[in-house]
């Protein structure tokens, strides 16, 4: 296995997913992604004193249903008109094996609060082409209303349209900085 150095290692979006599942109608699930991501891996000498950065474009947002997308990118969701990114900033990050932890504030219209994204650590390894890569997959369950995000309809049966809890999926791939 090859080592995780210390340098700020660069997101590679194309071998990277960012994507949420919200219940829809107390039913069912729906799934979509944000399909442009900026990040970094800011790795120090000593791993406790790492961080990461990601912002997220809200325009990107995409769940397969052009009409779903414009309405979540309206007021009624995410305002993506007035609020166009959404940005976590890491607090610490701890590696134990192939556990992953990482506390740090994501800002969602504006408002931040502080989240815990675990999960699996995928180690270090040098592709075929001579790039060593690093990648961790985790995840975190958020209220949606605790970054305003408040619209709903009632169903005929009972409940609402879109639960409040919303979990957060994220496959990250970095590439080490250039020696």
């Amino acid at each position: 296995m090859a080592e995780l150095t210390a340098g700020t290692w660069a997101i590679d979006a194309a071998h990277s997913h960012v994507g949420f599942v919200v219940r829809h109608a107390g039913i069912s699930k729906v799934r979509g992604s944000f399909d442009q991501i900026d990040a970094q891996f800011n790795v120090a000498e000593n791993i406790l004193d790492s961080t990461v950065e990601a912002t997220l474009q809200i325009a990107s947002i995409n769940t397969e249903n052009e009409a779903r997308d414009g309405h979540l990118k309206s007021a009624d969701f995410f305002d993506a008109e007035n609020y166009p990114t959404m940005t976590f900033t890491s607090r610490s990050v701890e590696i134990n094996g192939e556990d992953i932890t990482v506390e740090g504030n994501l800002t969602i219209r504006g408002e931040t609060r502080p989240v815990t994204l675990t999960g699996e650590f995928g180690g270090v390894a040098v592709d075929a082409f001579g790039t060593t890569r690093t990648g961790a997959s985790v995840s975190t369950t958020i209220s949606r209303k605790d970054f305003g995000i408040t619209w709903n309809a009632a169903v005929e049966t009972g409940g609402v349209m879109v639960s409040d809890k919303v979990l957060i999926e994220l496959d990250l791939e970095f590439t080490a900085p250039e020696a």
